[in-house]
């Protein structure tokens, strides 16, 4: 499977996003308004129809949804202990830190979705559904919580203020009361989704400034290992030990592997954090998870 190929659109828009910013009239005035489209209608729109138009069947799917489960908050963990790690922790800027924790365990919706369906067809599209539904309400709410305890404006009013886990939180509770999305209303949201994905990644684009990773190399190369290298390897061992089939292990293996969510360099701007910095880790995931989707699916299962 050609990953460079299936990673080259968003990268492509990251890099429109960059040069659009910085050579045209389209600079950060334009921008900042696209990111609170994107924020407050786009995305949450995107999450909630994600969501609800796979059933979840959480039965047949229950030893891969505790390996996905365990697996996030495995990275969670990790992210969240950076600061207090030896060497680690005394390099480290604990704001960028607070913002920069999800992109250890976050995850590209779409390419999650590609990906299972060449892996594993209609299965794979309803095991990766599961995982979908269950782990972006809890990654979204990790993500929120270093921000909202950095920046001490509570958590629980964080979440309730926050429309990406409003969505998603919204979407899960529609799927499991059987709730469906009319046919009439599928194409806009189809649409919609697709406008939120190629806004979301430009304007991760049009924030990224270079220079910010270089004066947090130590958290760059933390939260990019945590995310490339040691999640693909605790999935595989989680994915042996609780002994799941071979399409289970290879959609397993691609949720572990994928690059970070588009939505989180908007996430980090929007709560007022270094936006800057995290469009930088966007763009570095993107490029890596060629490797780690690579490395991922090559462990023997």
């Amino acid at each position: 499977m050609n990953y460079a190929q299936l990673l080259f659109p968003d990268f492509s828009l990251i890099a429109c996003g960059w040069l659009l910013c910085r050579y045209t009239a389209l600079d950060r005035r334009v921008w900042d308004q696209v990111e609170s489209l994107v924020y407050y209608f786009l995305f949450p729109v995107l999450l909630f129809h994600s969501i609800v138009r796979s059933p979840l069947d959480f039965d047949a799917t229950s030893h891969l949804l505790a390996a996905g489960v365990g697996m996030g908050l495995a990275g969670i963990a990790l992210a969240y202990a950076l600061p207090f790690m030896p060497w680690i922790g005394a390099r480290i800027d604990r704001r960028d830190h607070a913002a920069s924790t999800q992109i250890a365990f976050r995850f590209n919706s779409f390419i999650c979705l590609a990906l299972a369906e060449r892996l594993a067809g209609p299965p794979g599209l309803l095991m990766i559904a599961v995982l979908i539904g269950v782990c972006v309400p809890l990654f979204n709410m990790a993500a929120v919580w270093p921000m909202a305890r950095h920046g001490g404006g509570g958590f629980a009013r964080q979440l309730v203020r926050n429309p990406l886990i409003v969505a998603t939180a919204a979407g899960l509770v529609a799927n499991v009361l059987g709730l469906g999305i009319p046919a009439w209303l599928e194409p806009t949201l189809s649409r919609i989704g697709a406008a939120s994905l190629a806004l979301g990644l430009m304007a991760a684009g049009a924030g990224m400034q270079f220079a910010t990773l270089a004066r947090g190399k130590v958290l760059a190369v933390s939260v990019l290992s945590i995310k490339h290298l040691v999640l693909p390897l605790i999935a595989w061992g989680l994915a042996r030990g609780l002994r799941l089939d071979p399409v289970q292990g290879s959609v397993l293996m691609a949720f572990s592997a994928v690059p970070t969510a588009s939505s989180a360099y908007v996430l980090a701007a929007r709560m007022g954090y270094n936006g800057p910095f995290v469009a930088g880790l966007v763009t570095l995931s993107t490029l890596l998870g060629i490797a780690s989707l690579t490395f991922a699916l090559a462990l023997p299962r």
